[in-house]
């Protein structure tokens, strides 16, 4: 059976990866939200970012992409991922079902957010606009993190309206 892993966040625009195949797909039952602190690559243990993560909402969509990988590179795949997303335990791996365009159904990997965990946070979006102007990290500043997933969901077409939002703030509060 292939190796599907889905996409929402970084995984659109940095997957690690060159994937064998790249569907529009939908995860239903799951938002997209900068509901996790980032305390390793987009900010500090003193200073933390945020960092997207699939948090779990009755009836909520989250459209990215499902990244299909190839066959000899699954292993190596799987083990850069479990490295890159587990790095703090607050995201658990999962085969959900993906929905494409086509109604297919696609069996894949998905990173989500353990709501237990510490890191875990539901903040407003005036708040998270503070948090991601200022924060950098190991993999560098937060407001890259949040541009680089704006740009790359409006060029998949896919309407997110606080991510839009999110932007144009951090823009703002950034501006000099």
């Amino acid at each position: 059976m292939a190796l599907w892993v889905f996409g929402y966040g970084s995984l659109l625009w940095n997957p690690g990866f060159t994937p064998a195949t790249t569907v529009k797909a939908r995860l239903d039952d799951y938002h997209r939200s900068f509901c996790m602190l980032s305390i390793h690559h987009r900010g500090t243990e003193e200073d933390p970012g945020l960092v997207l993560a699939l948090d779990a909402q009755a009836g909520g969509r989250c459209t990215g992409v499902a990244l299909k990988v190839k066959e000899a590179e699954e292993d190596s795949v799987l083990a850069m991922l479990r490295e890159r997303e587990l790095i703090s335990s607050a995201y658990y791996e999962a085969t959900v079902d993906l929905t494409t365009d086509a109604g297919d159904t696609i069996k894949a990997l998905a990173y989500i957010v353990d709501p237990q965990h510490r890191q875990y946070c539901q903040l407003d979006l005036e708040t998270q606009a503070q948090m991601i102007a200022r924060a950098v990290g190991g993999r560098g500043p937060n407001t890259e993190y949040l541009y680089n997933t704006a740009a790359h969901l409006t060029e998949l077409g896919i309407r997110d309206d606080d991510m839009v939002w999110l932007a144009q703030r951090v823009r703002a509060l950034t501006a000099t």
